[in-house]
């Protein structure tokens, strides 16, 4: 979903995300290798405070998304659990965390943290999901500009060393994703060149 425009009614920016989260695979954010910033989160919920710093060594896979994002609950929180599925092994050696951020730009009324966790425990989210801190006067969350995301959903694969080598907006070929993770995973860490990469 994309932050909605002008007079355009919330039924039209429903349509406008979900064509542009299935038509648009081309769309994607910040280049490989791009050092990845630490998010800004108001609030943790299935996990206590985690940051980049803390995970160094490890691949993460982020889904930014919105509790009402159509694109959302039909694509990456559903690839997100495949995955979980997928690298269930690798999630419990330590090598890679799968975290979500709820990055709400609109409908702030509705998409509250107590219908958040409703939401989690229906979808049978379980992983780390972090509330993206919004301060008053910015129309954006924090996370979101720090990543400069475009909307919802939006994921990032971010490498043991801290940089991005995957964002992308709306929809994408899992298979590319899932590919990546793999070759990230089988990668040497070397801490020397993750404290040069912060």
């Amino acid at each position: 979903m994309t932050p909605a425009r002008g007079s355009l009614s919330l039924v039209m920016a429903f349509a406008a995300a979900l064509l542009m989260s299935f038509m648009a695979p081309a769309l994607m954010a910040a280049p490989a290798g791009k050092k990845a910033p630490d998010w800004d989160i108001a609030e943790w919920i299935n996990s206590e405070p985690l940051s980049l710093s803390g995970l160094k060594g490890k691949v993460i896979v982020i889904d930014f998304f919105q509790l009402w994002c159509p694109g959302c609950n039909s694509f990456s929180i559903p690839l997100m659990h495949h995955w979980e599925q997928v690298f269930e092994k690798e999630a419990s050696e330590g090598r890679i965390t799968f975290v979500s951020i709820h990055t709400v730009f609109e409908g702030h009324n509705f998409q509250t943290p107590k219908r958040l966790r409703r939401f989690l425990k229906k979808k049978g989210i379980n992983h780390a999901v972090g509330i993206d801190r919004h301060i008053d006067g910015n129309r954006l969350p924090e996370t979101m500009r720090l990543y400069n995301t475009m909307g919802t959903p939006e994921m990032a694969i971010i490498d043991k060393h801290g940089n991005i080598r995957l964002q992308r907006f709306g929809f994408f070929e899992p298979a590319y994703g899932e590919s990546l993770i793999r070759t990230l995973l089988e990668e040497q860490f070397t801490p020397e060149k993750a404290r040069l990469a912060r």
